[in-house]
């Protein structure tokens, strides 16, 4: 008979319990994947893969451990909640630990009207091979392209099923198919390269491969003769493409476990102003058909829309179980897990404010500055929040652009920043993050 995830979870509690466990949790999660690179109008690379990976985490008094395989056999599953529990007793205890209260868990959700499964077809490998085909010679049609450096497509189904040894039982699926291109111009040092890409979870709703080539090689293009800009104070966009990268790292300073740690530039402006007032950055993991949408989170708590911040004022961490007991809180049921480790907080879809500007809007009021559309590497201090990033884009000049840059530096620090930035109207609203294109006046830049 074929074991469901479902079936899985339940045998995972039932052995952990016969082992001697006081408490557990079990993951299941069942995946399949495809995907297809091409080069030159030829067949370069295709993998599949399949598979279920299983994990259990016991509890003895405070004490944890997590066992993780991709074997599901009973005598697998025997093992391994034996192992587990040998380990938890050995295990330093863990104050903070332990599994949501009964009451505490989602009782009912609407999967589908999340609608992050698509139903259809899986599509095979030759209408993938197709795809990435079409967005390279459609790539390779745009004038001044040397040679596209990879075109790709895939489509991935993944399921999940979390059981717990205090009632809770729940699961759902997801589906993604995307194609993407990267473009080359130029030879030798003076080559430059951009990409474009789209991923949805229905696959209807992505844009033709066509338009994916299409755009990368635009892009690229527009880089050839790119140079170093002057040093000096000025102010700099960041792109749609690559804003999301700013609220990151307020995410990431928001986030409980770095709180609890100490090891956060937020760490003392719960209630504080840290965006302009009028900006809120919401979480809804209820969005339909985004990929950072979920029912339930990894502890079986029921997910909810959050402000986490509220007309420029910070509101609350991001919290699993674990660190809302460390801090004194209630858990935003923002746990993530996998099979192999514990759960961790980590906020989801997160929408910033739009402007009422467009990009050249924004382009026409800096009136000298920087539009980067890329960025490499990064030093960030999580304690003060100094910020420095190499980056590369195009230099405006009476809010027109005049040339592409490239190997150059933007620094300043996050507190400040955020404080100073402003919003265009350009966010792409089916992403997990929509963050449009932000403006800060007053960073330096360090060029030729």
């Amino acid at each position: 008979m074929t074991q469901t995830l479902s079936d899985i979870t339940n045998a995972l509690i039932t052995a952990a319990r016969k082992a001697g466990a006081d408490h557990a949790d079990a993951l299941a999660v069942e995946g399949q994947s495809v995907s297809v690179d091409v080069r030159q109008g030829a067949l370069e690379h295709a993998e599949r893969s399949e598979g279920t990976d299983i994990g259990l985490r016991v509890f003895i008094g405070k004490r944890t451990a997590v066992v993780s395989s991709s074997d599901t056999r009973t005598d697998t599953i025997a093992q391994m909640a034996e192992r587990a529990v040998a380990m938890a007793k050995e295990a330093p205890e863990d104050p903070w630990a332990g599994l949501a209260d009964a009451g505490e868990f989602a009782t009912s959700f609407d999967v589908a009207a999340l609608e992050l499964e698509d139903t259809s077809d899986e599509p095979s490998p030759k209408a993938l091979e197709e795809d990435a085909c079409r967005a390279e010679a459609a790539a390779q049609a745009v004038q001044g392209i040397t040679q596209v450096q990879s075109a790709s497509a895939g489509y991935g189904r993944h399921s999940i099923h979390l059981a717990t040894s205090n009632g809770f039982g729940g699961g759902y699926a997801r589906t993604n198919r995307g194609t993407s291109c990267v473009a080359i111009t130029g030879e030798g040092t003076g080559m430059e390269r951009d990409y474009y890409g789209d991923s949805r979870i229905f696959q209807n709703d992505l844009i033709s491969p066509e338009d994916i080539g299409r755009i990368a090689a635009e892009r690229t293009v527009e880089r050839k003769g790119a140079r170093k800009p002057a040093t000096g104070t000025y102010p700099v966009i960041f792109d749609e493409r690559i804003s999301s990268s700013l609220i990151g790292h307020l995410l990431g300073a928001s986030n409980g476990a770095s709180v609890a740690r100490g090891s956060s530039w937020l760490k003392d402006s719960l209630g504080a102003q840290i965006l302009p007032e009028g900006l809120t950055l919401r979480e809804n993991p209820h969005r339909a058909r985004v990929g950072g949408s979920r029912p339930f989170d990894g502890e079986g708590l029921a997910t909810r829309p959050r402000n986490i911040v509220e007309n420029g004022v910070l509101t609350g961490w991001t919290l699993d179980l674990a660190t809302a007991r460390q801090l004194g809180m209630e858990s935003t049921a923002s746990a993530s897990r996998g099979t192999s480790s514990g759960p961790s907080p980590t906020a989801g879809n997160v929408t910033l404010t739009q402007g009422n500007k467009t990009l050249g809007g924004l382009m026409r009021d800096m009136g000298t500055g920087l539009l980067v559309t890329s960025m490499i590497g990064s030093t960030i201090n999580p304690n003060t929040g100094d910020y420095s990033r190499g980056a590369s884009g195009f230099w405006i000049e009476n809010g027109e652009i005049q040339y592409p840059v490239n190997e150059c530096t933007i620094a300043g620090n996050l507190r400040d920043m955020l404080m100073r930035i402003i919003p265009a109207n350009d966010a792409r609203t089916h992403l997990s993050r929509v963050v449009p294109s932000l403006m800060i006046e007053g960073m330096t830049l360090a060029g030729s």
